[in-house]
């Protein structure tokens, strides 16, 4: 019987690369949809797969379950995981590979996207502009104001030295935190996040979602923040709790907010935030460049391909 794979990952298949053909090499059946699939959609494709690639379905127990002993490898195009049991999966011996370090560079550069366009007012004057109006706002240098960074992995370490080479002092908190790193680069240590949110003017997430962050801005933490901040998330939209976010936002609490991630994708016409016109929101794109999807899709299938070969992967997430 041939072998089935489920590919979902929309970065994946709409962007062009040697990917593709490292893929149909095998000539395994390519079986294709438009995720992130819901657990619905995954429970009626489930079972009739070799291998998922995919990027943010919801493949839960009962995924996991209903497509065992079929199922081989869950091949993660990217790094988060929170959308996967790997709890589940490695109980029952079920190998997920994922592709670190590959969009770091992406994501931070995105960050900044967000960060400039807030200060600068881009969005609202390209608006006008276009509108047939010249009107020109004031906004806001980056140099000389204090960015906090949660989060000091891969993705924080890159937003670290691109906000030194603007001028910005910079204080971060990370449960491991690279001493060496810091050192070099003068990051000043917090010893909590909720340290990081009242001396910040810049708060940007680079933290993964767990329980434990989950929400971690809401009303109670917005209120501990300087009302000139400005939160960027280029992380998970579940970090911030959305009606909080909005109200803080339309009081004049905090100054802006900019995000790459909301908590539902894609999200609803009437979502709260885009009633916010201090809030400049982009589809999940932060790591959606040519460089970087090539990056992350040869390494995701690399890893499918030698996980189906009895090969160990580049990078696996659990032992099994």
């Amino acid at each position: 019987m041939s072998k089935r794979i489920l590919l979902t990952t929309t970065s994946y298949q709409d962007t062009p690369g040697p990917h593709h053909d490292l893929l149909e090499s095998t000539g395994w059946e390519i079986i294709r949809e438009r995720g992130p699939l819901p657990e619905e959609k995954m429970l009626s494709l489930a079972g009739d797969f070799d291998a998922f690639l995919c990027g943010d379905d919801a493949i839960t127990k009962a995924v996991i379950e209903k497509s065992l002993p079929r199922l081989k490898v869950i091949s993660k195009y990217g790094i988060g995981l929170d959308r996967v049991d790997v709890e589940t999966a490695t109980a029952k011996g079920l190998p997920v590979t994922f592709c670190p370090g590959v969009n770091h560079t992406t994501v931070a550069e995105h960050t900044f996207g967000l960060m400039l366009a807030l200060f600068r007012k881009i969005v609202e004057e390209n608006n006008l502009v276009k509108a047939g109006q010249w009107k020109r706002l004031t906004g806001h240098e980056l140099m000389g104001k204090t960015i906090g960074i949660v989060g000091l992995g891969r993705i924080g370490k890159e937003v670290a030295t691109r906000a030194k080479a603007f001028g910005m002092n910079v204080i971060a908190y990370d449960i491991y935190w690279d001493e060496d790193f810091a050192k070099k680069h003068a990051i000043e240590r917090r010893d909590s996040k909720e340290e990081i949110f009242r001396e910040a003017e810049i708060l940007s997430l680079h933290t993964n979602l767990s329980d434990e962050t989950r929400h971690m801005i809401n009303w109670e933490t917005l209120n501990t923040m300087k009302k000139e901040t400005v939160i960027l998330n280029c992380a998970r939209g579940e970090l911030v709790e959305t009606e909080s976010m909005v109200s803080a936002l339309k009081a004049g609490r905090i100054w802006g907010y900019g995000a790459d991630v909301l908590d539902e994708e894609p999200p609803p016409a009437d979502h709260p935030l885009f009633s916010c016109d201090n809030a400049i929101i982009t589809p999940h794109i932060g790591s959606r460049t040519y460089e970087s999807v090539i990056r992350q899709a040869t390494m995701a299938t690399q890893n499918l391909i030698n996980v189906m070969n009895g090969e160990p992967a580049l990078a696996q997430a659990n032992k099994v």
